[in-house]
C-alpha cells in the first residue's frame, strides 16, 4: 500500500451514468446535495442505487482507522522488505543483530525466515473490545480490519491456506480472538462503529502469485507471465476470489471492500482477476458494499484513496475521497514511531471534511496485540475534540469559498454552515477576531461557538470572541463556530 504513484489518466464517464448523476449547487459543489454527484475526469459515480446510498451514508462518517497489524510486528517492520525492489524504506535488516543485510542476501532464506514469524506470533494481549472501546471513544465511524497485506498472512480462518493466525503452527489459534477479522468485527459492531475489510490483491505467499518453479521475483509483481502460463494465473484467480467469498459470506455486515494493490490489473502484465465479477459476487452477499478497487480507475474504485504520511488534496475535490494517512511515519507498528500530534490529526480531519473527502487513520498496535500509549494517548485526544465539535463534522458537505486562511467551511443540509478556526500550531490560543466570507455573513441569523455561547456579527462580517472565551476556550487545536442561516446558501 506504500509507496506508489496515485494513477492520473482521465476517464471519460459512459452516458448511460449521466442521468443519474445531477450537477451540485453550494453548499457541496460537485459532491452534489448530499448524494448527487457530477461528472469527474477521476471518477464514475456508481450506477447501483444500493451503492449510491451506501456512498452518501460513508461520507457522513469523515472518520475512519484502518487497522494494520501483521506478524511481522514482531520485527517492528512491515512487509515490504519481502518484495525484492530496495528503496529507502523498505531495506532489509537483520532484526537479531540489528545490522543492515548486504544487498547478496539470499531471497529465499529471507523470506522462509520472514514466513517462519507465523510459529512465534502469540499477541497474549490482544483484546478488541479494548480496541473497539479506543474507537469509539475517539469518534471512529467506520474501520478497516485487515484481512491480508501483500505478504499473505491472513487473519482470519481461511480455508484456502494454512498461512493464518488460525494454524495450529501459529500459537495465536491457541488464543480467544485469532480469527480477528471475526473478533474485531463483532466488536467493532457492538460499539456501533461500520466494519470495512483491507484486502491485499497480490500475494507474496501463495504458490500462484510467487511460483517457486520459476526465476525468483524481481519486483512486486508475478514472476511470471499471466498471458504465458494462464493456467496457473487461474489458479491465483480462484484463490482471490475464494478467499474474498469467505470474508463477504461468513463475517457479518460489511460495507466496504478495501482491496490494495493497484498493480495487480488488466493493464499491468495481463494481471486480470475479474474484478467486474468479483465485485458483483461480493455483493451478492453485501448488498449496496462500497468496492474500492483503489488506483484502477473504473466502475470498481467506488471513492478516491490519495495515500501518504502526510498526503491529501491541497484543495476542495468534486467526488468521493479519502486521504489515507498513517498515525505516524509507518502504517503498521514500528518501534520509537513519531506520532503526529492531536492538533495536526484535527487538522487534517477539518481539512478533509471542508475538501469533501474523508480521513482515514493507519494505526496498529504491536507484536502483543496493545497499543503504544502515545497513540491511544492521540486517540483520545481527537475523541475529546468531537464531543464538542463533532457536528460540524459529521454529516456534513463542503460550503463555499470551503477554506479562506485559517479556517475551513463545512454545512448540513438543512443550510446551517460552520466556520472552524484552526489553530497556528500545537500551542496557538484563539485568534481575537474571525471575519466571515462575504456570502456566509449576509445569511447568517445567529452565531454561536460550540461548546461555549452566542457571539455577536458586525455589520463587516467580523465576529469578535470575548476575552472570557479566549481566556477558556471549550477546547483546544480548533474551535466550530456554528452559523445558523436564514436561508439555504
Amino acid at each position: 500500500m506504500k509507496h506508489r504513484l496515485i494513477h492520473t489518466v482521465l476517464l471519460l464517464l459512459p452516458l448511460v451514468v449521466l442521468h443519474a448523476v445531477v450537477l451540485a449547487a453550494n453548499p457541496t459543489d460537485g459532491q452534489g446535495e448530499f448524494g448527487a454527484y457530477a461528472p469527474s475526469g477521476k471518477w464514475m459515480p456508481p450506477s447501483d442505487p444500493a451503492v449510491l446510498k451506501k456512498l452518501q451514508q460513508w461520507q457522513g462518517h469523515k472518520f475512519g482507522v484502518l487497522l494494520d497489524w501483521q506478524a511481522c510486528t514482531q520485527w517492528g517492520i512491515d512487509s515490504w522488505p519481502l518484495c525484492p525492489e530496495r528503496y529507502s524504506w523498505n531495506v532489509r535488516k537483520d532484526w537479531i543483530h540489528g545490522v543492515p543485510e548486504a544487498e547478496e542476501q539470499d531471497n529465499q532464506k529471507y523470506k522462509a525466515n520472514y514466513e517462519a514469524l507465523k510459529n512465534t506470533f502469540k499477541p497474549a494481549r490482544f483484546n478488541p473490545e479494548q480496541w473497539a472501546d479506543m474507537l469509539k471513544n475517539a469518534g471512529v465511524k467506520y474501520a478497516l480490519i485487515m484481512s491480508k497485506h501483500h505478504d499473505g498472512f491472513c487473519l482470519w480462518d481461511t480455508a484456502q491456506t494454512d498461512y493464518k493466525t488460525t494454524s495450529k503452527d501459529c500459537p495465536f489459534h491457541a488464543l480467544p480472538g485469532a480469527d480477528t477479522v471475526k473478533s474485531i468485527g463483532d466488536a467493532l459492531r457492538k460499539h456501533g462503529i461500520r466494519v470495512g475489510i483491507y484486502f491485499s490483491k497480490p500475494d507474496w505467499n501463495t504458490p500462484f502469485y510467487w511460483d517457486p518453479s520459476q526465476p525468483p521475483p524481481k519486483n512486486r509483481n508475478a514472476n511470471y507471465s499471466p498471458r504465458q502460463r494462464p493456467d496457473v494465473w487461474k489458479k491465483f484467480k480462484d484463490f482471490t476470489w475464494a478467499q474474498i467469498e469467505e470474508l463477504m459470506k461468513n463475517y457479518g455486515p460489511i460495507d466496504i471492500l478495501w482491496l490494495d494493490g493497484g498493480w495487480v490489473r488488466p493493464t499491468s502484465n495481463a494481471q486480470d482477476i475479474d474484478m467486474d465479477g468479483i465485485a458483483a459476487m461480493a455483493r451478492k452477499y453485501q448488498p449496496g458494499l462500497l468496492v474500492v478497487d483503489r488506483t484502477v480507475k473504473g466502475p470498481n474504485e467506488n471513492y478516491i484513496t490519495p495515500e501518504g504520511v502526510h498526503s491529501m488534496p491541497r484543495s476542495y475535490q468534486p467526488y468521493p475521497w479519502e486521504a489515507c494517512m498513517p498515525i505516524g511515519n509507518h502504517w503498521n507498528y514500528f518501534p520509537n514511531d513519531t506520532y503526529k500530534s492531536v492538533t495536526t490529526l484535527v487538522h487534517y480531519l477539518c481539512r478533509c471534511a471542508a475538501r469533501g473527502g474523508n480521513y482515514l487513520l493507519g494505526i496498529g498496535p504491536d507484536a502483543s496485540g496493545a497499543f503504544d500509549p502515545t497513540l491511544i494517548e492521540r486517540m483520545a485526544g481527537i475523541g475529546a475534540w468531537l464531543k464538542i465539535n463533532g457536528e460540524a463534522i459529521y454529516d456534513t458537505r463542503p460550503v463555499k469559498p470551503y477554506e479562506q486562511g485559517d479556517c475551513v467551511f463545512t454545512g448540513k443540509r438543512d443550510g446551517t454552515a460552520y466556520v472552524i478556526v484552526l489553530a497556528a500550531n500545537d500551542t496557538a490560543g484563539m485568534p481575537e477576531t474571525v471575519t466571515l466570507p462575504s456570502e456566509l455573513a449576509a445569511n447568517a441569523a445567529k452565531v454561536e461557538m460550540l461548546g461555549a455561547s452566542r457571539l455577536t456579527l458586525d455589520a463587516a462580517g467580523k465576529i469578535n470572541i470575548p476575552t472570557a472565551i479566549r481566556d477558556k476556550p471549550p477546547c483546544a487545536h480548533a474551535w466550530a463556530i456554528k452559523l445558523t442561516t436564514r436561508k439555504t446558501p
